[in-house]
C-alpha cells in the first residue's frame, strides 16, 4: 500500500509515496532509498501472496507500475520467490544497485519484463529507463523494451495496447 512519507525531494513534505525519491529528474545514477523500497516490496509481496492463496495461478499474476510504481514493480518481481506472469515497468528506473541480485531467486529470473518509456520524459529521464534492460540481462532475465518518441512522463494508448497484448500472450488457463 502507498503510505504517507516525508519526501526528501519535496523538502520533507509528507505525501503519498511508495518510498522516498531524492531527486527529480530521476537519472540512472540517482540515489536510492533501499530501506523504504524493501518495505514497499514486502507490501506488494503480501498482496501477491493473498491472490495466490486465494487460488490464482502465479503465472497469471502481473505486476505493473508507472514511474515510482514501475521501479517498485521491478524490485517486487526481482525479489519474489516464485515465477510470475510478468512485470510491466512504465517510465520507471532501476531503484537499487546490483547487490540486490544476491537476494534474487532462480524462480524470479523466469518472470518476463515489459519496459516502456517515453523519449521526451523529463521526470524520469529516458537514460534511466534505458539502464533497465542491461541490468535485467545481467540478472539473467528477459526484457522487452519499447521507446515512445514524443512521450513525456505519462502513458498513452499505444503503450496500453502493447501491455494488453503482452499480458494476453502470457495468460495461462487454470484448467
Amino acid at each position: 500500500m502507498v503510505t504517507f512519507i516525508s519526501n526528501k525531494y519535496y523538502d520533507g513534505a509528507v505525501m503519498p509515496s511508495w518510498f522516498d525519491i531524492h531527486e527529480i529528474p530521476v537519472t540512472a545514477s540517482s540515489p536510492n532509498d533501499d530501506s523504504g523500497l524493501l518495505k514497499a516490496v514486502k507490501n506488494v509481496h503480501a498482496m501477491i501472496d493473498k491472490e495466490i492463496d486465494a487460488g490464482t495461478n502465479p503465472n497469471n499474476v502481473f505486476i505493473c507500475g508507472f514511474s515510482q510504481g514501475g521501479a517498485l514493480t521491478l524490485a517486487s518481481v526481482l525479489l519474489y520467490p516464485k515465477t510470475l506472469g510478468g512485470g510491466a515497468v512504465f517510465s520507471g528506473w532501476v531503484p537499487f544497485n546490483s547487490s540486490i541480485l544476491e537476494k534474487q531467486t532462480p524462480e524470479a529470473k523466469k518472470t518476463p519484463i515489459l519496459w516502456s518509456h517515453g523519449i521526451a520524459d523529463r521526470t524520469v529521464l529516458f537514460e534511466a529507463g534505458q539502464a533497465g534492460p542491461p541490468f535485467l540481462e545481467r540478472a539473467g532475465m528477459t526484457c522487452e523494451f519499447k521507446a515512445y518518441p514524443g512521450l513525456a512522463h505519462s502513458k498513452n494508448n499505444e503503450e496500453l495496447k502493447n501491455l494488453e497484448l503482452w499480458i494476453k500472450t502470457r495468460l495461462q488457463s487454470n484448467s
